[in-house]
């Protein structure tokens, strides 16, 4: 119903709310851009940051619910209590790995708070055999997204600001 009033009468004055997207991944904040793969490099499913990652676990980017975990676990989607959709995919072409070097902690549909582990790597052993270990970090509702504030630098999962969002 929200998106239709939104849609049909516009956003209520003075409701805007400022989001912070935490890092999933400790390591380093890459550009978007320089994903090797066009899918996150030209933001088809949506805009956000990448992470070299230099630890061996997914955690939450905000408190909220976890929507879909991907069969193979090298990807998960998120909704947070803001209502900003977002997807974190480890790697490029992971899939094709068939869940090697990954194991589920958290379930579809569980409530989580920011930093809470959602999928354990095998990095060194993902690093060996993926194309790339970058992972995305992409916000998949842009268009209720009126600014988005991307950080750079090194970062701690769970602890550090990646991107922050005003919807």
């Amino acid at each position: 119903m929200d998106r239709f009033n939104k849609l049909f009468f516009g956003s209520k004055e003075g409701k805007a709310t400022t989001c912070e997207i935490y890092a999933p991944v400790s390591g380093e904040i890459v550009s978007i851009e320089d994903v090797p793969d066009v899918v996150f490099s030209e933001k088809i499913v949506g805009d956000g940051v990448a992470i070299r990652p230099t630890d061996n676990r997914l955690v939450a980017p905000v408190d909220g619910v976890i929507g879909k975990i991907f069969e193979t676990n090298h990807a998960f989607s998120m909704e947070s209590k803001d209502g900003v959709e977002l997807f974190v995919h480890f790697g490029i072409d992971t899939v094709e790995l068939k869940g090697e070097g990954f194991t589920r902690i958290a379930q579809e549909g569980q409530e989580v708070k920011h930093g809470d582990t959602i999928i354990e790597l095998d990095l060194a052993f993902l690093e060996s055999k993926a194309k790339s270990v970058l992972t995305p970090v992409v916000i998949s509702n842009m268009d209720e997204i009126n600014t988005m504030d991307k950080k750079s630098g090194t970062v701690v999962a769970g602890e550090s600001v990646v991107l922050v969002l005003n919807k």
